[in-house]
């Protein structure tokens, strides 16, 4: 059977040894750290003390920018600090840190019915909620919900490819919360007026394909679209393109094609939300790697040590070569793993030298392979020259803005040139560059 692709992209080892493991509890730490930024768009504000107790899911950042999301306590406790701290990019933002009492009441038991929430009610649901793409890029889901009226959406697609090697908690959500995902599927389809729903999921996941297919006979709008087992098949753009054969511009959003795309674990979280007034305070995450002794797929509350993870999951086997935050294409190397969970992380993986395979980057021998697995028809080889030049606006204008980061480049190169690198020094510097053109 040829199942649906996009053209591009690479086959890397999957490393899916997790995905037979259930999801599990994750005990609570001592403290959590929750930092006032785990979005796309504006910083938040404390709303709470240093002193002060607070519940779990009580809001305690918000903002008033369009493109934001509040944050809310992942536990009860009581405030010890509120200060910069370290998260996962090695940057350090302004963090709530929570003592954590040892009694945390049970709540969100009692379920809504949620059919009769209106368009409106349901991206304000999402909005107070703090729900953001739970699948790693972190953009409101709010915003989504609410495309520009020129721009009307007739398709939402449910990404459950989790094409990301060692990742499995997407996959494990599609086996044990097919139901939650339908429902905030059709929850995300009223509040854009669309029509057709589709659950894009990879081959190598049929039992999930089987699961929701199951779950949808009857169902005229929402169908299951088998894809082709690819990096980076669930990438936004690129399963547009294979699902519906549509192709967003350069530059622009999904809207301009019609379709809205959102993670399993984000319909998930919005059915939640709806049903119980849950907000984002935890979220499902794969802990795998050779450097671990007890992979796993977790509950795990916001703001939790990436420490305490592994701590949980029986420790490191050896020295690690490697700890990554998210999947170990575009995921984030640690130095401080005292780092908290945040919405968007997918993973933490603990790697040997063999999984970590690194080597030293020698200079580029214009093999040409990074154009051939670059799905985004983007020139990298000509981008690392010119930051490596310090040509910034040559840079962009080979593309760098239009990268988003899924390191096919850097995968296949014979010379081991750090390509994902490069392109976030040059959007950083870019970024700069605008802000400083503002300011003069």
């Amino acid at each position: 059977m040829e199942y649906k692709t996009f053209r591009g992209g690479i086959h890397p080892p999957y490393r899916k040894e997790a995905a037979s493991l259930p999801i599990k509890e994750l005990s609570l730490p001592g403290e959590v750290v929750i930092p006032m930024q785990q979005h796309v768009g504006a910083p938040n504000n404390p709303v709470v003390s240093v002193g002060e107790r607070v519940e779990a899911g009580q809001k305690i950042g918000q903002s008033d920018a369009f493109i934001s999301a509040p944050v809310h306590a992942s536990v009860s406790g009581t405030v010890k600090a509120i200060e910069e701290r370290t998260i996962f990019t090695g940057a350090k933002t302004n963090s709530v840190v929570i003592t954590v009492d040892s009694n945390q009441p049970l709540k969100w038991r009692e379920k809504r019915d949620v059919s009769a929430l209106s368009p409106n009610e349901i991206r304000n649901t999402a909005k107070e909620a703090g729900l953001v793409g739970l699948g790693g890029a972190a953009f409101p889901t709010y915003v989504k919900l609410s495309p520009p009226e020129d721009k009307p959406i007739d398709i939402v697609i449910i990404n459950g490819c989790e094409c990301e090697p060692y990742l499995t908690c997407d996959h494990r959500l599609m086996l044990e919360n097919p139901d939650d995902i339908i429902s905030g599927l059709k929850l995300m389809m009223k509040a854009v007026g669309a029509q057709k729903g589709i659950i894009g999921i990879e081959a190598n996941k049929l039992d999930a394909v089987h699961v929701l297919s199951s779950r949808l006979e009857g169902e005229s709008s929402i169908e299951v679209v088998v894809l082709e087992v690819k990096y980076p098949e669930g990438a936004e753009k690129m399963l547009i393109d294979a699902i519906t054969g549509r192709r967003v511009p350069p530059g622009k959003l999904p809207s301009e094609v019609g379709v809205l795309v959102q993670n399993v674990q984000t319909a998930c979280a919005l059915h939640e939300a709806a049903s119980t007034g849950k907000p984002v305070i935890e979220r499902v995450i794969t802990v795998s790697g050779g450097g671990v002794k007890n992979p796993g797929n977790l509950r795990v509350k916001v703001g939790t040590p990436i420490e305490h993870l592994i701590e949980q999951c029986g420790g490191f086997t050896g020295t690690p070569a490697k700890v990554i935050v998210g999947g170990p294409m575009t995921g984030w190397a640690q130095k401080d793993l005292s780092a908290p969970v945040v919405k968007g992380t997918s993973g933490v993986l603990i790697l040997t030298e063999e999984e970590a395979a690194y080597a030293a980057e020698l200079d580029c021998v214009g093999c040409g392979k990074c154009l051939d697995a670059c799905p985004m028809f983007l020139e990298p080889n000509l981008i690392v020259k010119y930051v490596k030049r310090g040509q910034y606006d040559l840079a962009e204008k080979f593309g760098a803005p239009d990268c988003f980061e899924c390191g096919c480049c850097s995968f296949v190169c014979p010379s081991q040139i750090k390509h994902v690198q490069y392109v976030r020094k040059a959007k950083a510097e870019l970024q700069a560059a605008k802000k400083a053109a503002a300011k003069s």
